[in-house]
Parts: C-alpha cells; structure tokens; sequence
C-alpha cells in the first residue's frame, strides 16, 4: 500500500534544507545532461484512479491544440497546491488525444531520441524526496507506432528510437493530472542540446501535421528556471518576484503574442537570460510548442505566476 502523501513532509520543508538544494539541482543537471536513469527506491502502487469526467475524443479532422507547461517542483505530482490544481483544470479544458508527444526539459541529451517502449517506465529522476514521490507511477501506454512516425518527420534530424529511457518527472508530474487515468499512449522526444535554439523551433514545426492526427504536442519546463535564486528564496522567506524574472516571462509572453521567433531563439542570450536561464534546458521545450503551433492559433495562458518567487509556472495553450 503506498503512503498517503498527506502524511509525507511537504515540499517547503524539504526544500528549505540546502541538502535538498544539491540534490534537485542534481536532478537538473546530472539526470538531464549525462542522461543517467534513477532507480526506483519504493515498489509500485496501483495506478492512478480515472478521473471522474473523461475529455471527450477528438473529432474527425479536429486539430489538437499545442501546449507548454511550467512544471515546477516534482512535488506537485502530489500535492494539493495551487499549481496541481491549475494542472488539473487545465486537463479538464482540452480534448482527449489518442496520443501525446512530450518534450521534457530532463531528457537533454546529445541527439535526437524518441521512446519507443511499449510500457515506459517510470523514471525517478531525483534524489531526497519523500518516499510517496519516489513511488509514484505513471503507467500509461507506449507508442511505438508513433515514436516511428514521428521518426519519419524528423529525418533530417537523424530521429532515433531508444528503449533505455521512459518517462521523466518533467512529462509524468503534469500528466498526472492532465490525464490522471494514465491511459493515453505516450512518447518522449528528446533535446538535442548541441543545437541552436533555432533549431528547436525548426524540429518543433516539423511536427505540427501531429495535431491533425489526435497527437497532443506537450513542452515541459519553465519560462524561468533560476533555481539557485529560487532556493536561496525558500530558505530566507522571501516570495517577491525579481525584476529579471518578471521582465523575462512578460518579454517571453510579448514575443508569443507577436509571434517573435527571433526574439524567443535569442534571448537566453541577454544578461536577464542568462540570470532566467544558467542552463538551456527548462526553456527550450517552449520552443518546440512554439514551432507546432500555427499563426492562426488562439493563445492564451491557463496558467501564469511564481513559484518561490522567481520560478515562472507559465503555462501556454496554441488552439
């Protein structure tokens, strides 16, 4: 029987420590650079329950919006806080896809990956938290036919298929509640961290023609991801937002407005990017929603505000 995570330490308390610091900043960088799985430390609970109401499917030739979602701290898969919540609303928004093609911040490797298992696992890619979070399981489905298909769109990126990943935190603590019941087929497309942003936005709108094919196109990072301020935050009590926070996710939200794909690819490049941003990885799966999206697209942010202060929990919807 799994633990209740009511009963758990919550994530205030364990990230008040610096030792839980060092090890979600591993998380970041260790797992989602040298792309190394965490073993699981607790057996397998049962899977999520359904949720009470199901998305309806998709109707023929009805096109699937695009999103992009600030995922925050692991510890949202399981706790009732503002940002589950948000997440769970935002499920209950959005049609049902046959499928969902996810684009972590914590899959960042050097090439161009899909999951190809027909049971991914679920990864635990961190270390320290309360168990209840190390033995949460997202057991939805592979999808082997669309890591092909998708394989087939991103040829000239040389788009390979590999068995020895699954599921991050970055994909399975948003779909627990975007899709609760676990029961949509789901893949993992990799960042291929050699490349210039640009070229993010490029393989992004190589699989727009996925919309038109019940596909869910899912980016997952955040707009800001500055976690040493954040922590440095948490551990002083401090919650205002930072200038160059708040002026990097509203320049962000202007140039999705405006469409600006030059102004997204190059602002990691400015001083307030490289404060938003010390490493690439949480912001380039923006990019990707981005280039799957369509300029006649609605647009509109289900989402908006800060976690510990200078986290950007953004969530942005294209259709």
């Amino acid at each position: 029987m799994p633990r209740d995570p009511r009963h758990e330490p919550g994530r205030r308390e364990f990230l008040h420590s610096s030792l839980g610091a060092w090890l979600v900043l591993g998380c970041s960088r260790s797992a989602a650079r040298e792309n190394v799985m965490a073993t699981p430390i607790a057996p397998k609970p049962a899977a999520p329950k359904p949720a009470a109401a199901t998305p309806d499917p998709p109707k023929a030739g009805a096109r699937m919006p695009v999103l992009f979602v600030g995922h925050g701290s692991p510890m949202n898969a399981i706790e009732d806080n503002q940002w589950s919540r948000a997440f769970r609303a935002l499920g209950e928004q959005l049609p049902r896809p046959r499928a969902v093609l996810c684009v972590s911040a914590h899959w960042y490797t050097p090439g161009t990956f899909l999951t190809d298992n027909a049971q991914p696992e679920t990864i635990h890619d961190f270390g320290g938290f309360p168990p209840a979070l190390h033995a949460m399981q997202y057991p939805a489905p592979g999808a082997p036919d669309l890591a092909r298909r998708v394989s087939e769109l991103l040829a000239a990126n040389a788009a390979r298929p590999r068995s020895d990943w699954g599921l991050d935190h970055g994909t399975w603590s948003v779909l627990v509640h975007l899709l609760p019941a676990a029961d949509v087929p789901v893949v993992q497309l990799s960042i291929d961290g050699r490349l210039p942003a640009a070229a993010h936005i490029e393989i992004g709108k190589a699989l727009a023609p996925l919309r038109d094919e019940g596909v869910l196109v899912l980016g997952s990072g955040n707009i800001v991801h500055n976690l040493r301020d954040a922590f440095g935050n948490m551990q002083a009590g401090r919650t205002q937002t930072p200038s160059w926070a708040a002026e990097f996710d509203r320049a962000a939200a202007s140039a999705l407005e405006q469409r600006d794909a030059q102004h997204l690819a190059s602002s990691l490049e400015s001083s307030v990017g490289r404060n938003a941003h010390p490493t690439p990885e949480h912001y380039l799966p923006l990019l990707y929603s981005f280039g799957a999206s369509l300029a006649d697209d609605a647009l509109s942010y289900p989402i908006s505000g800060f976690d510990a202060g200078s986290l950007s929990m953004r969530a942005v919807r294209f259709g």
